[in-house]
């Protein structure tokens, strides 16, 4: 299929400049427009990266193929409906709505109208991200920190839902088992929702995650350990690394029994190809349009990442 995917995007805040930017570099897709609730802010965005800005959703709609949903997380759930209804494929930032129901609501919507809907969990098409899958086959304790500075930015949610939620979507692919149980707290410092949260799953096959997020640290950090039964993997998301340590024990003697060592594990580096995963995003999100690639994660995986959020919340009381 040599036809462009023609491309909106909606909603060109911090978040929805980093797509229209993205956008604009696709080989396979075309930029037709933006929309953003405020007109200013549409027409200097349209002005700089030489594209269109729309006036409402309803008139990008009738131009684009496909439109990515960069609003708030309060609007994903209408906008997406409509897009979905008028039988466009839907790139929507995470969290996909506000409630389990709107999330089963859309990916049933999507589904019936054979229509490509992808949750921008960015973190998925991180380098290592992408690596991890193939040597963590069995996971027994997973332990994630995603740790930054506040952003005034984000209001409308909480850590867990702003943050969290990466971690949450990753290890549920990797782990490929039921969470049976959840036991959380969290507390809210410098806005209403909670801001520092701590989490531990345990899953129907034995393994235990803890996940702790904060985002009123001085520092930034954003790693995920796996421990199995003879690995253990180090990732570091902000340089997109990964670090394997194998069990190695040999006792070695060498001569009359002057030099004796014992090597206690193996560091081996994994090499990530990296590459800029907001693009990467995209692209797959194309491809899966074109009918070239398969869906990465598909939509019920979505609406259990939401379920395990909100029981959380329901912990911390946020909810």
């Amino acid at each position: 299929m040599d036809k462009k995917v023609r491309l909106g995007v909606i909603g060109t805040g911090h978040m929805g400049q980093y797509h229209v930017n993205v956008a604009k570099m696709l080989s396979n897709a075309e930029l037709i427009g933006i929309y953003d609730a405020s007109i200013e802010r549409a027409t200097q965005i349209a002005e700089k990266h030489k594209t269109k800005a729309f006036g409402t959703v309803e008139e990008l709609l009738k131009e684009v193929d496909a439109v990515v949903i960069a609003a708030p997380t309060f609007l994903h759930h209408t906008i997406a409906k409509q897009a979905l209804s008028e039988k466009k494929h839907v790139l929507v930032e995470k969290p996909i709505s506000q409630t389990v129901e709107e999330a089963k609501e859309l990916v049933e919507l999507a589904n019936k109208n054979k229509l490509i809907l992808q949750v921008g969990h960015v973190e998925r098409f991180n380098g290592a991200v992408l690596e991890l899958g193939k040597i963590a086959e069995h996971p027994l304790m997973v332990e994630s920190r995603r740790i930054a500075p506040y952003n005034s930015r984000i209001t409308d949610v909480g850590v867990v839902l702003d943050m969290m939620i990466h971690d949450i979507d990753i290890v549920l692919n990797l782990v490929k088992s039921e969470v049976v149980d959840v036991k959380a707290v969290g507390a809210s410092i410098v806005s209403k929702h909670e801001d520092v949260a701590s989490v531990v799953l345990k899953f129907a096959n034995g393994c235990v995650a803890s996940l702790n997020a904060s985002r009123s640290s001085q520092a930034k950090i954003r790693t995920l350990n796996i421990s199995q039964k003879d690995s253990y993997v180090f990732l570091d998301f902000s340089n997109q690394e990964i670090e394997l340590h194998r069990q190695a024990s040999s006792t070695t003697q060498l001569g009359s029994g002057e030099i004796k060592y014992k090597q206690e594990s193996i560091v081996e580096k994994i090499f990530v190809h990296k590459d800029n995963p907001l693009k990467q995003e995209h692209e797959h999100f194309i491809s899966c349009i074109l009918g070239q690639s398969e869906p990465m994660v598909k939509g019920e995986s979505d609406i259990r990442t939401l379920e395990v959020a909100y029981r959380i919340l329901e912990q911390i009381g946020g909810k």
